[in-house]
């Protein structure tokens, strides 16, 4: 758009209307304070300014004296000039010493001229003179601006914008660390560092301006159009942190992941990115407490990665309890309303006119009806239309909470007189085992979060069949809910490194990773030779055999390399140590050195090597050192596992070193990475569920068989009959054991996996046996982590966070 204004009209408020990048006359105040500065490369140069240099060529050492230049375009030709090497004097009009600084300036011309006349430069003449000490005429031109100019300014626009439009090398440069020994507490640790601001961090990793939106000074949320803009661009390494089976206390593999894209980027200078989910509220307050790594290996700032965040898990609850609330409203009102006025209410007149929504002629042609009058619907169609005849009886799809209450496990709702006698029992979950949480973390787009929101069954109807949330009306309504909550949220690692933090799907009943999204946009910006560092719940028998066969499925991406985190205290304990608890101090097994209890828990750590050889993907194991771990203990490990078939072991020293500390461990993954990859999946889809369940049960836990209950057995005929069939499993079981029994450590062989019930989450893509008891509604502790956590109302900073 060509804007001709005279100049009373170009103010700044007019010349700052448009943005800095697409100002081809260079006349904005970002412009032109880049070109004071000297920052001609990020600036666009006014044309009549480049017309002017042009027909002065050479005028380094020269005098110039401008007159009646002024504003914007004045000031940039005289910063153009001086840098030029010209000093530059400046007149207006009618300044009283102008003919003073004409003479002067003709005074020193080689070719001497006629005599000045009184008025050499009328305000009626050219818009733009200019003389010069060894010019022989006065260069003059019409008003206006040169054109030729403005052109070059538009090539050169398009050229800067198609540039920023590729993929960038990384300029990162990365936070200094000074550990401290004694270590202190994860929260001083964060709080002892000053991030770096969001925006910075975005520049210096390749993000365009407009591909993050901004949440205070050290959170933004990425835009998934990045994904088409560097669609061309080759995928970095992808790389799986898993674990042993743990202790209750957790074995460090957030620490190690932090840890490890620390020492990549700020030590060996390979760009990487972290990828973690975001922590429940639930663990925060209850029996965890943070959950951003530890140490000198964590992200910050740590109280907003705790709390919040960007409200993702908020949305996922608003989503989640609307979807509810609509269930048992469309069930009241089918039980209390005829077809006739049922139908009169979902297709109301609006201002004279009755028609469907859009997801009401959806759900029309599902059942087969290709009409778009409402008027000409039979009364056979019209209740077919308007009876969902939902079974009480089978409802799946509950409320969530993201607080550990376990008094909403089981709850009655419907007793108020207004709900005229609908009574049901039903429970709360928290709000990370929602589906929902777990199509964010899967879906590609925000096209698939749609159709995944949709599909999702609720519950049957009296015929058996699935009703959706498509059926109840409120797909568009969850979407728009998750609208913001699908873009993964960029944060900083100690050391200035990125992360994404996105989605927090429970690992348990849900497949435990973050998302796909924040994996394929990470990828995209390490370039090449870069590394996605992304991590896997509990063991490597739940987390990762999830990740490869339904993250990966639903991601098309292919893993390089998985990191094995082990832990000396986690395989005394398989070895025989005795019990270890949460908030208990341990016992001197685990303080002092036992050779004998690590040997004989290596059995653990080398089945899980056996596990991750069944998808053929290198794995190089991460002993995360403890300060009561000796060195002996530490090599005796290293060994075993390199004997038991890893491509190398390596203890680290991340949690009270920093990315320095994992250099070794970034090594050792660089050189996995490029070794051959067979990875493949453990089974076909095309098996039945229960063959399915079969080879996972055998061939990751080490159980002789499986047996389903009656219920069980019969929820698979069912998802079958119902065309689910061929989808992945999510094994719902105990993260303490590889087999169903928390007490059995090591490697349990010859148990029967008893299969108590099988579940679905069709939106999310997966069918979920559960294996024994299991909770989707944790419970407070005695004491829980809240009595640690506090607030000071003067700085307004949090305590007891770790």
């Amino acid at each position: 758009l060509a804007l001709d204004l005279p100049e009373s009209l170009c103010s700044s408020k007019v010349l700052n209307a448009v943005k800095p990048e697409k100002d081809v006359d260079g006349l904005s105040s970002v412009n032109l304070g880049r070109l004071v500065h000297g920052d001609v490369c990020d600036c666009l140069v006014p044309p009549t300014v480049c017309a002017v240099m042009e027909l002065l060529e050479d005028i380094g050492g020269k005098k110039v004296l401008l007159v009646g230049t002024h504003g914007a375009e004045g000031a940039a030709l005289q910063s153009v000039l001086q840098r030029r090497g010209a000093a530059v004097l400046s007149c207006h009009w009618g300044a009283p010493q102008l003919q003073s600084e004409v003479s002067a300036l003709l005074s020193a011309w080689p070719h001497p001229a006629s005599p000045l006349p009184a008025h050499p430069c009328p305000p009626d003449s050219p818009a733009l003179g200019c003389c010069s000490q060894e010019g022989d005429r006065l260069l003059g031109g019409s008003p206006g601006k040169p054109m030729g100019s403005d052109r070059r300014n538009m090539v050169k626009n398009m050229e800067r914008w198609i540039q920023s439009q590729q993929y960038r090398k990384w300029d990162l440069h990365s936070l200094k660390l000074q550990p401290l020994s004694p270590v202190p507490s994860d929260i001083e640790i964060s709080r002892a560092q000053s991030p770096k601001a969001v925006d910075v961090l975005a520049k210096e990793i390749g993000l365009l301006t407009d591909e993050i939106e901004i949440y205070g000074q050290t959170k933004a949320k990425v835009r998934l159009s990045l994904l088409e803009r560097l669609k061309d661009q080759p995928d970095g390494k992808y790389v799986l942190v898993a674990g042993i089976t743990p202790t209750p206390l957790g074995e460090g593999k957030s620490t190690v992941t932090v840890g490890l894209v620390q020492a990549l980027t700020a030590h060996l200078n390979i760009n990487s990115f972290a990828c973690l989910r975001q922590p429940s509220q639930g663990p925060t307050f209850g029996v965890k407490g943070g959950a951003a790594g530890g140490g000198y290996a964590q992200v910050i700032p740590m109280e907003e990665f705790n709390l919040h965040l960007t409200g993702d898990i908020h949305a996922i609850t608003a989503a989640n309890n609307l979807l509810a609330a609509a269930i048992d409203a469309r069930i009241l009102h089918e039980n209390t309303q005829s077809d006739k006025s049922l139908y009169n209410r979902l297709v109301p007149v609006v201002n004279g006119v009755r028609g469907f929504s859009a997801i009401q002629l959806a759900r029309l042609r599902r059942l087969g009806i290709n009409k778009t009058d409402p008027k000409t619907l039979t009364e056979e169609e019209i209740s077919k239309f308007v009876r969902l005849d939902i079974d009480p009886s089978t409802i799946t799809w509950q409320r969530v909470v993201d607080t550990n209450d376990r008094f909403l496990r089981r709850i009655t709702v419907g007793q108020a007189n207004t709900e005229k006698g609908f009574v049901r029992q039903a429970q709360f979950d928290i709000a990370v085992a929602s589906e929902i949480m777990a199509i964010l973390a899967l879906t590609t787009s925000l096209q698939d979060m749609k159709e995944r929101l949709g599909r999702m069954v609720v519950a049957n109807d009296k015929k058996g069949q699935p009703v959706t949330a498509e059926d109840l009306g409120v797909t568009g309504a969850l979407a728009v809910l998750m609208k913001d909550a699908i873009k993964p949220t960029l944060m900083q690692t100690l050391e200035g490194t990125p992360v994404f933090v996105h989605a927090g799907p429970f690992a348990n009943i849900a497949h435990g990773n973050s998302s796909v999204l924040a994996d394929k946009i990470a990828l995209k910006l390490v370039g090449e030779k870069g590394f996605v560092v992304t991590e896997a719940g509990f063991g490597a028998d739940i987390g990762m055999e999830k990740f490869f066969n339904i993250k990966c499925r639903a991601s098309g991406l292919v893993p390089s390399v998985v990191v094995l985190v082990a832990t000396v205290r986690a395989l005394k304990m398989h070895g025989g140590g005795p019990n270890v608890t949460a908030g208990a101090p341990l016992k001197k097994e685990y303080t002092e050195e036992n050779l004998q209890l690590v040997a004989d828990g290596c059995c653990n750590l080398q089945k899980q090597i056996q596990i991750t050889q069944l998808f053929g993907v290198p794995v190089v194991v991460a002993l995360n050192v403890f300060k009561t771990d000796s060195p002996a203990e530490i090599d005796l490990v290293c060994k075993i596992a390199k004997e038991s078939g890893a491509f190398d072991a390596v203890p680290c020293h991340h949690w009270s070193a920093g990315g320095k500390g994992a250099v070794k461990l970034a090594q050792a993954v660089e050189k996995a990475a490029n070794q051959k990859n067979s990875f493949k999946y453990l089974y076909s889809l095309e098996l039945p569920i229960v063959e399915k369940i079969r080879i996972i049960a055998q061939k990751v836990y080490g159980a002789q068989d499986i047996e389903l209950s009656p219920a069980a057995q019969s929820q698979v005929d069912r998802y079958t009959r119902q065309g689910f069939g061929n989808l992945p499993i999510c094994m719902a079981k105990t993260h303490l054991s590889l087999s169903h029994q928390p007490e059995r450590k090591g490697v349990p062989t010859g148990f029967i996996l008893p299969i108590s019930d099988v579940r679905a989450s069709i939106g999310a893509g997966f069918i979920y046996p559960l294996v024994g008891t299991m909770s989707t509604m944790p419970g407070l502790p005695t004491r829980p982590c809240f009595y640690d956590i506090d607030l000071d109302p003067i700085t307004e900073q949090v305590k007891g966070l770790f």
